[in-house]
């Protein structure tokens, strides 16, 4: 569990904004913080970080205190054990691939750890290439990978699929939620993206003007939440053959029926329901 208390004056448009927030982050959990711009996202994921520091509040990860104002504590970034993702992907351009994530993972790596991380971010093929030889999506891969690198409890993502073509940013959606699966590490992720934080997180936290106005599943804070144990979400469409489509949601995969005479466009996004049980979401079909 991580415990988040923060108070910081920033500056905006309109002149001051006071940013007040108070809210936990369950181990394992996939977070979104979601929002317009200017509404104080990014500042809370640098303070979060310790790249910027509170004016006043507290920072406790799993009972380690990162920050406190009361107590003078505040623990410089490489002491919390996070990794972060900016919008620029921000790989070092005098190394390749695989030393830029070898870099992050530190003097001991494990091999066979970060063997799976290449694999399975589909980077076997590019890892002796210099980031100047890279697409924007394979760049972004790469620098994914070198934040898991570093085997953080906590991942923090701000609008990591900014500028990327539908392409690329289905295939990062992709990697990423297989390998919080694979991992269970705790993610945070910056977006102003309704579909994204559908179709990423598992709770969302509403931001505006420096405020939390409301939390609770994606469904619950869109108010998109059915009667009895039904839901209805957003989901992307990956793959379709003649009579059906495959769409994921939040890291799973459904298949659904589909009418052959209207063509299916991949990366577009539809309506499902899901109904709930204590087990497992099952799909129900297009609405």
């Amino acid at each position: 569990m991580i415990d988040i208390t923060l108070q910081k004056s920033l500056k905006s448009q309109d002149g001051t904004m006071i940013l007040d927030l108070s809210f936990q982050v369950e181990s394992g959990s996939f977070n979104a913080l979601f929002g317009p711009s200017g509404a104080g996202k990014t500042s809370t994921l640098k303070m979060i970080s310790g790249l910027l520091r509170p004016d006043t509040g507290s920072i406790q990860s799993h009972g380690d205190i990162w920050f406190d104002s009361q107590k003078k504590i505040n623990l410089a970034p490489g002491k919390r054990k996070i990794a972060y993702v900016f919008q620029d992907a921000a790989l070092f351009p005098n190394m390749s691939v695989l030393e830029n994530i070898q870099y992050a993972a530190g003097s001991d790596p494990d091999r066979a750890y970060l063997e799976n991380l290449i694999s399975s971010m589909g980077l076997e093929k590019l890892v002796n290439h210099k980031p100047d030889m890279l697409s924007g999506g394979q760049a972004k891969r790469v620098a994914l990978a070198r934040a898991l690198a570093q085997k953080p409890d906590l991942l923090l993502l701000d609008e990591p699929f900014t500028a990327l073509d539908q392409s690329a940013k289905i295939k990062l959606q992709q990697h990423l939620s297989g390998l919080h699966q694979d991992y269970g590490f705790t993610v945070i992720l910056v977006s102003h993206d309704h579909a994204e934080v559908m179709q990423l997180a598992t709770k969302a936290f509403i931001i505006e003007a420096g405020q939390l106005l409301r939390s609770g599943t994606p469904a619950e804070v869109f108010g998109l939440e059915g009667a009895s144990d039904e839901i209805t979400v957003m989901a992307q469409i990956i793959d379709h053959d003649a009579e059906s489509i495959t769409v994921m949601h939040q890291g799973r995969t459904y298949r659904l029926s589909w009418d052959a005479s209207h063509q299916p466009t991949i990366g577009s996004w539809i309506n499902i329901r899901l109904k709930t049980t204590d087990a497992q979401i099952n799909s129900l079909g297009k609405l």
